[in-house]
């Protein structure tokens, strides 16, 4: 057990602390503010304050943990060796900058709560992210700041056997409309088929009235080519659908469609079923009950993991309705179009309501690539390239690569052209050394 000495133990302090060593780096972590037991432990220390007590090691403490609510924090962000750090630490400290206090200013989401220029849906946008103006959004730096003061404690303490955690995927199936034609009802059809006429879409017209007639195949109903892979591959997949009332956002496929319910009942017998929050319950509490107890009632078990509408987080309100609904999962942070790790992280983690002061029983599985993200770029071979970049930096911390695919993703569209073979490269990432 590592044991940390330090002047005050904070809500805050303890859920940095916990990140890293009891979440990443697999290490039991306690604190003390007695001298007495700090000096007669004898396994792993670290002092965390001022000034150093001794020789020990020590990180100097920024205020950061020992404060309450938000204020105005200058972040200046340096290089350290290969990545970025920030909140210098002076030359006393065992590394140059508080690990810990930047590790909660990215987990907590500081930056996120503090003014910004928000997209056309009302997101955090990736260019006003720290991450993405110092270049250190393609990094996972937590878990890269965690791995490099490992090498740290391992020089100071030679005899400790670390334990070792292992790479891993969890791959995401987002399904906002499980259809593009079939079961969208007389008049939505109608009005589908004046658009495409309107537009001389006549490709698509003729598409839609094969699908309609029965002669075709739906091009988004790819639940087949789906559970077959999971039956194929030891990774469980999970599924968020959409059975929220019809909206000007959301547009998928009436809950009272028994085909439909039939589909979510099938996929739940091979992978496990989510609930995608409709853009109208983001910001209604009683929409998100309603649509909590639908799924639930197709399901028949407990709903434990929720994924946004256009991956949107309300911070703190978006949270803090999963928690009041004991919803204990959650996947929509990320970013739709850029690749990339928005808490600076591929290990989950809790979510810490700023306001309250204190850690959530909500875990936040941040995604770190949607398929749209790669269709601007242009040749399979670069997407390949650009997917194994990415699995190679989270493989080098041991964690978990979460991908957000949708079920239109492995139609045969040209649109999503080689998007099969590079699901597969992911699934097949565990295997290779």
């Amino acid at each position: 057990m590592l044991l940390v000495y330090t002047h005050k133990i904070t809500p805050r302090l303890k859920y940095a602390f916990k990140q890293i060593f009891t979440r990443i780096l697999n290490i039991p972590v306690d604190f003390t503010t007695t001298i007495e037991e700090f000096i007669a432990h004898d396994s792993l220390k670290m002092s965390y304050t001022k000034q150093p007590l001794s020789s020990e090691l020590f990180v100097k403490s920024h205020e950061l943990l020992f404060e309450q609510g938000l204020s105005d924090i200058e972040v200046h962000v340096m290089k350290w060796d290969d990545t970025k750090c920030f909140f210098p630490a002076g030359e006393k400290s065992s590394i140059p900058f508080d690990i810990f206090a930047a590790t909660f200013y990215m987990l907590s989401r500081y930056e996120e709560y503090l003014p910004h220029v928000k997209d056309e849906y009302g997101r955090f946008s990736p260019e006003e992210s720290l991450g993405f103006k110092h270049d250190f959004l393609q990094q996972p730096v937590v878990d890269i700041w965690a791995y490099k003061f490992k090498e740290v404690l391992t020089a100071q303490f030679p005899d400790y056997v670390f334990d070792e955690r292992a790479y891993r995927i969890k791959p995401i199936i987002d399904v906002p409309c499980p259809y593009q034609f079939k079961s969208k009802g007389v008049l939505r059809n109608l009005m589908g088929t004046l658009g495409d006429l309107f537009s001389l879409k006549l490709k698509r017209l003729y598409q839609r009235y094969s699908v309609l007639m029965g002669l075709k195949h739906d091009p988004d109903d790819t639940f087949r080519y789906i559970i077959n892979r999971q039956k194929t591959t030891h990774h469980k997949f999970i599924f968020f659908f959409m059975v929220g009332d019809l909206s000007t956002y959301d547009k998928g496929v009436n809950i009272n469609n028994k085909s439909f319910v039939s589909l979510i009942k099938q996929v739940s017998d091979y992978c496990q079923v989510g609930l995608k929050v409709s853009f109208l319950a983001l910001t209604d509490m009683e929409r998100l009950k309603k649509e909590k107890k639908r799924m639930e009632g197709i399901i028949y078990a407990t709903l434990t993991a929720s994924r946004n509408s256009f991956s949107k987080v309300n911070l703190p309100e978006s949270y803090r309705n999963l928690v009041d609904l004991e919803i204990g999962e959650d996947y929509t942070m990320g970013y739709t179009r850029h690749f990339g790790f928005r808490a600076g992280t591929c290990t989950p983690f809790f979510f810490y309501d700023l306001d309250f002061e204190i850690q959530t029983p909500l875990k936040i599985y941040s995604y770190h690539m949607m398929d749209f993200s790669m269709l601007k770029i242009h040749s399979q071979l670069d997407k390949k390239q650009a997917l194994q970049s990415m699995i190679s930096k989270i493989k080098k911390v041991n964690g978990e690569f979460i991908p957000v695919f949708h079920n239109y993703t492995f139609s045969d569209l040209d649109r999503w052209k080689g998007f099969k073979e590079l699901f597969n490269l992911i699934l097949d990432s565990t295997d290779e050394d």
